[in-house]
């Protein structure tokens, strides 16, 4: 047999039954049902007699004998009540449904081995509808001591699909197809490591006989999937270093050293000119850069992203940067104009708003090579706009496009550009060298000299008017402040009606003509919010009530407090990248994080994380923990990286081993071309098939 085959192969599995795992856990062959692995296990290793069964929640194993049975009549129907004894004593089985036949099926004076959470009652104990079998089944089957549990719904339970039935199923799978089943790893490999071979590993995950057993079986399985993901990885910076050529920026020339010595406004921090160094050397060899830039909140990418671009264009070519919100754009754009002030170097704006004539203009620019730097949002990914020669594309904030339109980036060339992915949520170190091993990564870990690191406290509801009283000795010092509200994607109204009491809360508690509020939310028209933001950004209004549009984007240096209510309904990087809205001018910036006294473990967790760090590695390491990380490899880019066993966060000893172990066999072999790596070739090649071509973007 074969494990690609249909469920339905497999003994006891009907088609409405294999329709029901397909809908219900995307289990459509063979290899999927023993792919689906226990999450927990119960262990059946120890048996109880009936005189040392204590009053606690435990679930128990007895063996022994009905000896009596009878139905008991009640308000509804009946119940059926068996007596069952050991030489120690007797207890009652119990049951409420199914009585009819579980009666028909009963076996007085026949030995049985049951199962189940017991019920006192006056120092009486019963078992409610007890998991049994004769002991002669017991011990003709696989699960001698552990059971697993698999995951599960309730729609398979309903329709009859229980553990016991899962567990079946996946027993005659495992006696079907045992002997076909094949191994991945080489025998050295096996040996020098003393894994479990795959058969062995297969067979302890589903019905382990020990905890030793189990524990065994789950390194093999983690450890091989974490292995693989590792050699794709691996294999993929190393094909894209030499098969996938890319531009050559030979020289640093007159705008890049014109800018740097006359119109920088400020001298580059250490960890800047370190990047700068790593991404020129990437730009003059040939190969293709694909490199990730994390830096926290104001710790200077922008600068370092405008200098690429002059390397770019004293070659020859053409850059671009893009941005995911307008707002974002408007702002590259502006600051770039600004900074550029004075240079030969043009720039424009696309973005969805940009008008007809605009953008025939534009795209006329593109293609004469005339404009050097276009900035724009998803709007630059349209067929229409053809560059003369893009040498380098600048993505920003990169988790908030998508895979496919990232890949855009790549045809709009005969050479794909040099592409630098910008991000200020940081990805925890360990994650980010395992995970996105093709990628190569620059960090800017300091930030500008003379920035302040920003307050964080957090308040509960009843706090709020102490709360109002610091926000009016802030605006009285001449300082501005943010007051910004979830925003929840599914209900566009109630979000709008928090906001909107939230602002006459403040409207009554900052009265104007003294004090000058502006509003921001999802649903104004662009022109509307480009006004109110202008406004506060002229310093016209002291306080800007929003909605987490301006989670990324607006740069107000006089900006000194951030309010954030119902702080518990955000998660930890959009907390992180709101509080890096302030604290971008001289002064003491604050954030203060207000919640209600309703918090769950991981809200208490989130936000005691935030007062007590403001590094964004820190930060990022707690949100993963929480969260999971996303689908590397595929087109999905949250939840969880697609694995079936392994856990990235807890197994992260089981990774690194993994990865070492991964670069020392392709620096031996980097083809896999060995003959005793033939069972590596075959694997890789199977799970090429599946991702595809979009781990290729970064």
């Amino acid at each position: 047999m074969n494990l690609n085959q249909p469920v339905t192969y497999i003994k006891g599995v009907s088609v409405a039954r294999a329709e029901l795992l397909y809908s219900e856990l995307g289990i459509r062959t063979c290899r999927d049902l023993l792919h689906l692995f226990p999450f927990r296990y119960v262990d059946k290793t120890q048996f109880y007699t009936i005189n040392q069964l204590q009053q606690n929640s435990s679930e128990v194993q007895i063996v022994g004998k009905i000896t009596g049975i009878k139905t008991v009549k009640q308000k509804r129907g009946s119940r059926l009540v068996a007596t069952f004894a050991d030489a120690t004593g007797t207890i009652e089985l119990v049951w409420f449904k199914g009585v009819k036949w579980i009666q028909d099926s009963l076996k007085v004076n026949t030995p049985y081995v049951v199962y189940g959470k017991l019920n006192w009652f006056n120092g009486k104990a019963s078992m409610p509808h007890p998991e049994m079998e004769t002991v002669s089944a017991y011990k003709s089957k696989l699960q001698m001591a552990m059971q697993p549990v698999y995951p599960s719904t309730e729609k398979l339970s309903n329709k009859g699909i229980t553990n016991k039935v899962m567990r079946t199923m996946i027993q005659n799978l495992l006696q079907q197809v045992y002997g076909s089943i094949e191994e991945t790893f080489p025998k050295y490999f096996i040996d020098e490591y003393q894994f479990f071979g795959k058969k062995e590993a297969l067979l302890n995950i589903h019905f382990p006989k020990s905890q030793e057993l189990l524990a065994k079986a789950q390194y093999r399985l983690k450890f091989e999937e974490l292995f693989f993901i590792q050699i794709q990885l691996l294999l993929k910076k190393l094909i894209r270093k030499s098969k996938i050529k890319g531009y050559v920026f030979e020289k640093v020339g007159e705008e890049f050293t014109n800018f740097y010595e006359n119109y920088l406004p400020f001298e580059l921090t250490n960890a800047q000119k370190r990047v700068l160094k790593e991404i020129r050397k990437d730009v003059s060899t040939g190969a293709h850069m694909n490199r990730l830039l994390q830096g926290d909140v104001g710790s200077g990418k922008t600068i370092v992203a405008l200098l690429t671009m002059l390397l770019a264009i004293d070659n020859g070519y053409q850059a671009t940067i893009m941005a995911p919100t307008e707002i974002l754009a408007t702002q590259h754009y502006n600051g770039m104009v600004e900074l550029l002030k004075g240079t030969n170097v043009t720039v424009n704006l696309l973005t969805g708003s940009t008008k007809t004539k605009k953008r025939r203009e534009i795209h006329q620019n593109l293609e004469d090579g005339t404009l050097h730097i276009l900035v724009g949002t998803h709007a630059l990914l349209e067929d229409k706009v053809q560059f003369k020669n893009l040498g380098i594309a600048i993505i920003d904030e990169q988790h908030r496009f998508g895979v496919a339109q990232r890949s855009k980036m790549w045809q709009k060339n005969e050479l794909p550009p040099h592409i630098l992915v910008m991000t200020a949520t940081p990805i925890p170190r360990t994650l980010a060298m395992s995970v996105y091993g093709d990628l190569d990564i620059s960090v800017i870990d300091e930030l500008p000299p003379g920035r302040k690191e920003i307050k964080t406290v957090h308040r509960y509801d009843s706090n709020r008017l102490a709360v109002f009283k610091f926000l009016k000795d802030e605006i009285e010092k001449g300082r501005q402040v943010y007051v910004v509200y979830p925003l929840i994607q599914e209900s566009e109204a109630m979000d709008y009606k928090d906001l909107m009491d939230g602002y006459e809360s403040i409207s009554r508690e900052f009265p104007s003509p003294k004090y000058q509020i502006s509003i921001v939310h999802g649903q104004m028209k662009p022109a509307d919010k480009d006004y109110e933001m202008e406004r506060f950004a002229n310093g016209e209004t002291q306080i800007m009530v929003a909605t987490t549009v301006i989670e990324v984007g607006v740069n107000v240096p006089n900006a000194s407090v951030m309010v954030i209510e119902s702080s518990e309904r955000f998660g930890l990087s959009q907390l992180h990248q709101l509080r890096g809205r302030v604290g971008r001018g001289a002064e003491q910036s604050y954030c203060i994080l207000l919640s209600s006294y309703k918090l769950s473990s991981d809200g208490k967790t989130r936000l005691q994380t935030m007062v007590e760090t403001t590094d964004g590695f820190k930060i990022a390491e707690v949100d993963l923990k929480l969260r999971g990380p996303g689908n590397i490899m595929g087109t999905q880019q949250s939840g969880v990286l697609n694995l079936k066993i392994a856990d990235v966060v807890k197994d992260s000893p089981i990774l690194h081993q993994a990865r070492q172990i991964a670069i020392k066999t392709l620096n031996e072999d980097p083809n896999l071309s060995k003959p005793e790596h033939e069972l590596f070739l075959k694997t890789y090649t199977q799970l090429q098939k599946k991702t595809g071509i979009w781990s290729n973007i970064s």
